[in-house]
């Protein structure tokens, strides 16, 4: 009479079989999803959008001067901002990417409405307009912080001071801004904006 097979040899061929089919199934699904599906994706990505699948780099002269998505500020060395360029709304970052996020503060906070005071008053001294006239966004930072766009309003109360700073007629100023207003997407999303960069690269383009 043959003996039986020791019982472990079975325990062994019935856990192989199930593991066996467990590493095929992963290494075909790292192949798909792992390989296959980023390169798809980042091939017709590169074909169709090959703009903004690379971070929507702006250039100027030859060289990247910044993210049309990612606002900069414009200011002098001591930190002030430079009557020469339009200037972004506020940003709880310093428009650093790497810390994104608002201040927290609720729209009642004492701290938050004497801040948006002052600044209102720092907007309308800098730009020469009344107080009345200084628009919600040049006194309030977006959720983000990074935020690249200022409402037509801001740019408009900034266009006499940057045409004199830079010695420009107005008129040829208030064209550039015209030229960088976006509409709402679709005609019915969002509001109509100025790309902060997009605008200052212009206005460098028509000052040199």
């Amino acid at each position: 009479m043959t003996a039986a097979p020791p019982r472990t040899s079975f325990r062994l061929r019935a856990m192989g079989r199930p593991l066996w089919a467990a590493c095929r199934a992963l290494l075909a699904l790292t192949l798909l999803t792992g390989v296959l599906y980023p390169l798809a994706v980042t091939g017709i990505a590169q074909a169709s959008f090959h703009h903004q699948a690379n971070g929507s780099l702006v250039e100027a002269d030859g060289r990247t001067v910044g993210s049309e998505l990612i606002g900069q500020t414009w200011n002098l060395p001591n930190g002030d901002p430079d009557p020469h360029w339009f200037q972004p709304r506020p940003s709880n970052s310093d428009y650093d990417p790497r810390a994104t996020g608002s201040s927290q503060l609720g729209a009642g906070d004492p701290t938050l409405v004497e801040t948006v005071r002052e600044a209102r008053r720092q907007v309308a001294a800098f730009n020469g307009v009344p107080v009345s006239e200084v628009p919600p966004d040049a006194v309030t930072g977006s959720a983000s912080a990074i935020d690249p766009h200022i409402s037509p309003a801001y740019a408009a109360i900034q266009t006499d001071r940057v045409a004199d700073a830079n010695g420009l007629p107005r008129a040829e100023v208030a064209r550039l801004v015209g030229e960088h207003t976006s509409g709402r997407d679709l005609g019915f999303l969002g509001e109509p904006r100025v790309n902060v960069l997009e605008l200052n690269v212009a206005l460098r383009a028509l000052v040199t």
